[in-house]
């Protein structure tokens, strides 16, 4: 019989001291286990799963893991019953209860995030760009400095940081992003990244991330037919976590229907009066897109990498500069199918492997008669790829 025993600091509840007390061996963290008074043999819990199965190989009686918080929120009882166990749990208040409480804030609006280790940065940042509330548990590598560092200077953010939540250190400061690329910080347990300018909207009925839009496609004013735009979004894919490029972004329609699907967004553009209405735009549909003014490739250099691009203008030489950071996705719209095998060599010279589809789109319009005719469109190219690895 193993039981799941969640800590937050405070007294035990009565039914976990019982568990503790039948316990024949109690597994946790070290830094946890010598602030308890166990009878019991102890083990730390860096070979969880060798240890407890030893354990029930001898019948040696009831086990009881310890864990910080809720085991069930991003914790221990996943992992053991993925390795076929089912515990019984005995929870404690969340750190991630615990840190929106000590912040006075409500979080059921809140995306938490709990990476398992530094390679997961850029989806935790992405998210953080996106997202005006977002929660870290933070884990090696991933910390107040590391995600402060990472949106600097582009995605201005307020930090909320937790430090011993429940223990006798415990410390919540709020942070410049600056500050906390510099601080010592001792053990911070969460981080709290809020978005200062944000307005709440009305209480929703979903926690965390919000629905997807209703619809795609916007009826912008656009070079882009909406038509268009919906394929180039199913080929980009984009998704919470994710960074998109927009380069060459014109008014932003692509941005900002990426932007509104959860994906972080970066628009490039040079122009000054296709800034202004991109800005417009992502004003009226209240969506964070961070805007670049200047000419691709060169203003691609200090972006951060994409997960998937869309380019709207520049030619084959910014199709290559964009192919060149590695997205998963990478998806151009041209004007001349003479443009299209050019593309397509470019790609293929560079890891990707690519298709082209021309969308012709003719639409209803009402003649003055009442009757009605099919007015189509200017042809549009539209070159979709994928690293060839993954194809």
């Amino acid at each position: 019989m193993i039981t799941v025993v969640g800590w937050d600091g405070q007294e035990f509840s009565a039914r976990a001291v019982d568990k503790l007390r039948e316990a024949t061996l109690v597994v946790g963290p070290d830094a946890v286990l010598g602030q308890l008074r166990l009878s019991a043999p102890t083990a730390a819990d860096g070979a969880l799963l060798e240890v407890l199965d030893d354990h029930l190989e001898h019948g040696e009686g009831p086990a009881v893991v310890v864990a910080e918080g809720d085991p069930g929120f991003f914790g221990v009882v996943r992992t053991l019953r993925a390795h076929g166990l089912k515990p019984e749990v005995v929870p404690a208040i969340s750190l991630i209860t615990r840190a929106f409480a000590r912040a006075g804030l409500n979080w059921e609006d809140a995306l938490v995030v709990a990476p398992s280790g530094p390679g997961q940065i850029d989806r935790v940042v992405n998210a953080c760009r996106a997202h005006p509330k977002v929660a870290l548990l933070v884990a090696p590598g991933v910390g107040p400095g590391e995600i402060a560092r990472e949106l600097a200077p582009t995605t201005p953010r307020a930090l909320i940081v937790c430090e011993d939540l429940g223990g006798p250190d415990e410390r919540v400061t709020h942070s410049r992003m600056g500050e906390a690329t510099t601080r010592p910080w001792k053990d911070p347990d969460v981080v709290l990244v809020l978005d200062p300018l944000h307005q709440p909207k009305e209480p929703g009925w979903l926690a965390g991330a919000q629905p997807g839009p209703a619809e795609w496609a916007l009826p912008f004013e656009g070079a882009l037919p909406p038509e268009v735009r919906a394929f180039i979004l199913a080929k980009l894919g984009p998704r919470l976590g994710d960074l998109v490029w927009d380069v060459g972004a014109g008014e932003g329609e692509i941005a900002v229907e990426c932007a509104r699907m959860g994906a972080a967004v970066v628009a490039v553009e040079r122009a000054e009066e296709s800034c202004a209405r991109l800005r417009a735009n992502v004003l009226r549909h209240g969506v964070k897109v961070a805007l670049t003014r200047g000419q691709a490739p060169p203003a691609l250099e200090p972006l951060p990498d994409p997960d998937a691009v869309y380019v709207g203008g520049g030619g084959p030489d910014v199709v290559v500069a964009c192919a060149a950071r590695g997205p998963r996705a990478l998806v151009c719209s041209l004007r001349k199918v003479e443009q299209v095998t050019a593309v397509l060599e470019r790609l293929r010279e560079h890891g990707y492997r690519g298709e082209g589809t021309q969308i012709l789109a003719s639409r209803l319009t009402l003649d003055p008669d009442g009757s009605h005719r099919l007015t189509a469109s200017d042809p549009v190219f539209v070159v979709h790829a994928t690293p060839a690895h993954t194809a």
